[in-house]
């Protein structure tokens, strides 16, 4: 991650000043430039535009507040002079379209949940419809996550987890009635670490593959030895049935878009016989990505696994129960992540839910089908190994291109391609889903996606061009291509679609940047073979309009018209 610090205003009803400390001095990534600003002067702080804290530098703004110190109606609950639940809502309203205003002046916004501090409520009456406490405040935050639906780049966080890991040193009086603050630094150190992945995650860099153990991992025991048959799995054991659950936290885990991928020390036969025989395996072959069994090396397994999956190593974690393992990888593939791991199998499901590193601000169709797709490419390698010719290959596979403009149903999609593609991508600029619909909407801009399919089955959105016309030339900006199309001419398809684009408007040329990043260098190799003119000094690419550019065979290009609502 790029160490450069990211630049944070915090704005509160309370003393931040002892978070605002834990936020900036937090040695995990990214660094943060955390800058408090006076308390009590929320409403102010919102409505001024003061170049103090809003100088155009500021990455995300993080307003904290407690319900009753900006809901005058809610403080008024507190103290048993009830409003109507119409009126409090209302109240939220006006707040939360302050809070909306924030987001034309930074990149994101933050937002903690209004939760209960020293009040315990009202007892039998705080979940009743429209009275109790506990009821209202569950309305408000929900009337927020409402109203920030209008934004893509507002998020409100669950604070209550927060509070849960501190226990009861969450709130202490003293410190309030002392320095008004509200929590305890208990509280506060476990905020740093949701922001810090909380921005991890909106840079697209989230963790994307899983790679786990076998023996005393997914099932208790060595398979090699009991037999699938012998193997502690699920039943009314609670070995088993511990085992049986962290199998399904696992699968939820592959429902949100992380792959799963097995590396284990074993014979294959009998390891894959025990995943396709045994009656409680949750997991099956089919949720596995891919794998490596055998008795090799576990570090140069997953990272010939990895390759093999076209991915980096700074996507990975990695879960073995054996310490020694563990090591192992943690030495020689630093980019991996590889958690301590507990002895106990009934923490292995907490363990694993406790992990911040698969965070994703959102989940899209391809993220849901992401293990079916990669499950296609390897049926399309070994498609490749049979065929004579890679030619021949790409012509059996009958892939079509679907080109469609930026619009609102595929603009998360975009964003979250553009964040999180490293290895095919020109420019590498980050860009939330806000600044990326700015972005393209001018008149002399324009920006493609690339649906890509085959006979094997859909990779979804995978392929980003946009493109910025100044006077008669055109430059390429973006060139994104996910690792997963890499290779089957969908780059020369996108080529071909903005030369005939530029071809139409009758510009004279086109010219592409390289901006060169740790990872990218397969872009620049892909562009250094595509035809166009490279200038090494410049580290730039040109092609005359005039010249024909080879359409690929054996791919069609569909163009979907969409109209937005």
């Amino acid at each position: 991650m790029n160490k450069q610090k990211v630049r944070c205003v915090l704005i509160s009803d309370f003393n931040l000043d002892i978070f605002s400390g834990y936020l900036s001095n937090d040695e995990e990534l990214p660094a943060v430039a955390a800058v408090a600003a006076p308390f009590g002067q929320v409403t102010q702080l919102l409505v001024q535009e003061d170049p103090e804290y809003w100088n155009g530098n500021t990455d995300f703004a993080f307003i904290w507040t407690r319900p009753e110190g900006v809901i005058k109606s809610f403080n008024d609950l507190l103290a048993y002079n009830p409003h109507s639940i119409a009126d409090i809502l209302d109240e939220v309203d006006q707040f939360a379209s302050l809070l909306l205003k924030l987001c034309d002046r930074v990149r994101f916004v933050f937002v903690p949940a209004w939760i209960k501090s020293f009040n315990r409520g009202s007892g039998l009456l705080d979940m009743k419809k429209d009275v109790g406490i506990a009821n209202i405040l569950m309305q408000m935050n929900l009337r927020l996550c409402e109203i920030f639906e209008q934004r893509s780049n507002i998020y409100l966080l669950d604070s209550q987890n927060w509070v849960n890991a501190a226990g009861k040193y969450a709130f202490n009086p003293r410190l309030w009635y002392r320095g008004k603050i509200a929590f305890g630094n208990d509280v506060y150190k476990a905020a740093v670490r949701d922001i810090k992945s909380a921005i991890r995650g909106l840079e697209g860099l989230s963790k994307k593959v899983l790679v786990l153990d076998l023996d005393n991992t997914l099932w208790g025991g060595v398979v090699g030895d009991l037999g699938w048959e012998g193997i502690v799995l699920g039943g009314h054991d609670p070995i088993g049935e511990a085992f049986a659950d962290f199998q399904r936290a696992l699968k939820a885990l592959s429902n949100r878009g992380v792959l799963l991928a097995i590396v284990s020390k074993n014979e294959e036969p009998v390891a894959l016989e025990a995943i396709n025989k045994h009656p409680e395996m949750v997991l099956r072959l089919k949720d596995f990505a891919g794998w490596r069994i055998n008795w090799l090396d576990k570090a140069s397994n997953i990272a010939d696994l990895i390759a093999d999956l076209n991915l980096g190593l700074q996507s990975v974690v990695f879960i073995d129960d054996n310490p020694m393992e563990r090591a192992r990888v943690r030495e020689t593939l630093s980019e991996v992540l590889v958690p301590e791991w507990p002895e106990d199998i009934m923490l292995y499901t907490s363990t694993l839910l406790g992990l911040r590193c698969f965070d994703s601000p959102s989940l899209s169709k391809e993220d849901t089908e992401r293990t079916k797709m990669y499950i296609s490419e390897k049926q399309r390698k070994e498609l490749r190994k049979s065929l004579g010719s890679f030619d021949e290959w790409l012509g059996s596979l009958e892939t079509r291109t679907s080109v469609e403009e930026l619009n609102r149903v595929n603009l998360q999609r975009t964003a979250q391609l553009l964040n999180k593609t490293s290895q095919m991508n020109l420019s590498t600029r980050r860009l939330s889903e806000r600044e990326l619909a700015d972005w393209a909407d001018e008149d002399y801009r324009k920006l493609w996606t690339f649906r890509v399919s085959d006979k094997l089955g859909d990779s979804g959105l995978t392929g980003i061009i946009s493109l910025e016309v100044i006077n008669k030339t055109g430059r390429i900006v973006d060139f994104v291509l996910s690792c997963r199309v890499i290779g089957r001419k969908v780059e020369e398809a996108m080529l071909f679609t903005v030369i005939d684009y530029a071809r139409g408007l009758g510009l004279d040329e086109l010219v592409a940047e390289f901006l060169p990043t740790q990872k990218n260098k397969p872009c620049l190799d892909f562009w250094k073979r595509s035809g166009f003119d490279f200038d090494v000094r410049r580290n730039s690419f040109t092609w005359d309009v005039e010249r024909d550019f080879q359409m690929p065979e054996h791919i069609e290009i569909l163009t979907t018209e969409h109209v937005d609502e």
